[in-house]
């Protein structure tokens, strides 16, 4: 991983949005600064913190006297629910609360009389806790903000404003939803030639010009300049148009992903060990694997947040037993809204010795696996940058947020996706899952999918992959420096 070990410890502050899908990328950056020297203190909400203890043990957490986790309030009444909270709550309780709590937490480590951790000198903010600004400058110490969603779906986010200004957003009443509106093309954002509305982060999709997201994200992506500089979980190759549009806009840019293969080439350590799930992950998925011949099996997987209605989940069972394929169906325990995930007992009867339903697993390994030979994903930036690093193609069905621009650039730019209407059918769900595992369209874009994995692997190589030469970047020239 290179030689950047440093001889003092620096102190680097760690906070996610409190979401799976932050919460797994800002670790693992926190892991591979922890092996480069740094001593850490990872953020979680109360909320977080008590779902993790459940999901890992006691004892998966605090074991190491440089890598400690301590815990701010989200805001929000308490639950002891082990499910995501409601994301429009979450979003307006954290930029509204978490300031005070957090600038207790800093005085806390600073205060050299009760703790035993050298000073606080850096933060490293998701993209959407921009409060966390605020008390980097008022310390004086450098903040880098980590935009997990894809390049493309960040420039996106920093044109809503535009979209506003320009008469698109919000939309005149709830028929444009379906009477083909979205399909409107976009034509003046540099970098995204061709893209619709229908494309956009999802927040678009309101009547209301003061809908919470929206307005949310307008201001997250306007105090974002405020940052030291910004780092992306993507690589240079992937995403190139769209870093360098977003590098005119920003404060400097960092692409360090996969971070998976960074954090891959870090020796087994105890900060190596932590486990970021709040699921408890069932191993039972990869013996299983095991038993099954290289890409034979479709990993269906819809993420942390996405939930459907019990008429979708029947539509896409049948789609999966009709196609005749083996399957692996990660079915969450609040998957289906208002209600629990039921399946037909005729759809178990048919799939039983071809399938395996789980209630969560250690999807990286899931998708690396040489039996998986499709993903039936939802989108989500790291489901796909972790399909990328599998070399395997994609079928996707976005649900919210970003997940819209990264399907429409895996699609028609990457060459190693399909989609799913968002109304979806058995007959298009059996129709594309067995193109994808047996026709020609689906060999082709496996040979792509595993020339974007070779592409992702030499951006992490040492010493002239980008994403390397970017991560020692932003140790030496930001994370270590001091602001102005």
């Amino acid at each position: 991983m290179g030689s950047t070990i440093l001889s003092e410890k620096p102190h680097a502050v760690c906070i996610p949005f409190p979401a799976q899908g932050h919460i797994n990328p800002i670790l693992k950056l926190a892991k591979l600064l922890h092996y480069k020297g740094f001593h850490i203190t990872f953020v979680y909400t109360e909320f977080n913190h008590k779902r993790l203890l459940k999901s890992r043990g006691a004892n998966s957490l605090n074991s190491l006297s440089s890598f400690r986790f301590e815990t701010i309030p989200d805001g929000l009444p308490p639950s002891d629910a082990n499910v995501t909270q409601g994301i429009p709550s979450l979003c307006e309780s954290t930029s509204k609360t978490c300031l005070a709590p957090f600038r207790k937490l800093l005085s806390k480590l600073n205060d050299t009389s009760s703790s035993n951790v050298p000073p606080v000198t850096c933060i490293i903010s998701d993209g959407t806790m921009t409060f966390t600004l605020d008390a980097a400058e008022e310390l004086g110490i450098p903040e880098v903000l980590f935009w997990t969603a894809s390049a493309c779906g960040f420039l996106a986010y920093l044109h809503f404003r535009q979209l506003i200004d320009r008469g698109y957003v919000p939309l005149k009443d709830t028929s444009f939803l379906t009477n083909g509106y979205l399909d409107t093309e976009i034509d003046y954002i540099p970098g995204m030639k061709g893209i619709r509305l229908k494309d956009f982060p999802s927040f678009i999709r309101t009547t209301d010009l003061d809908d919470i997201i929206l307005n949310f994200f307008i201001v997250e992506t306007e105090r974002a300049k405020r940052a030291s500089a910004i780092i992306i979980n993507t690589f240079v190759s992937l995403e190139d148009q769209f870093l360098s549009v977003l590098s005119s806009m920003l404060p400097p840019i960092y692409t360090i992903g996969p971070l998976q293969l960074l954090l891959n080439d870090v020796p087994d350590t105890d900060s190596k060990q932590f486990g970021s799930n709040l699921w408890k992950e069932e191993p039972k998925s990869l013996e299983w694997l095991d038993s099954r011949e290289p890409n034979s099996v479709v990993y269906v997987n819809y993420g942390s947040i996405t939930v459907m209605t019990p008429d979708q989940l029947v539509e896409f069972a049948w789609g999966l037993a009709n196609s005749k394929q083996t399957f692996l169906w990660i079915i969450r325990p609040d998957l289906v809204s208002g209600d629990s995930a039921i399946l037909p007992p005729e759809f178990l009867a048919e799939t039983k010795d071809r399938a395996l339903l789980a209630s969560w697993c250690p999807q990286e390994q899931v998708l690396n696996h040489p039996a998986i030979g499709c993903f039936l994903t939802h989108s989500g930036w790291n489901s796909t940058i972790e399909s990328v690093c599998g070399g395997v193609p994609m079928i996707s069905w976005p649900f919210f947020a970003e997940q819209q621009t990264n399907c429409r650039y895996c699609c028609t730019e990457w060459g190693i996706g399909m989609e799913i209407n968002n109304d979806v059918r058995r007959d298009e769900v059996e129709r594309l899952v067995r193109e994808l595992m047996e026709g020609d369209k689906g060999k082709e874009m496996k040979q792509k999918a595993m020339e974007w994995k070779k592409m992702a692997e030499e951006s992490t190589t040492h010493p002239n992959g980008s994403s390397y030469k970017n991560l020692e970047a932003i140790i030496n020239q930001v994370l270590l420096s001091t602001t102005d």
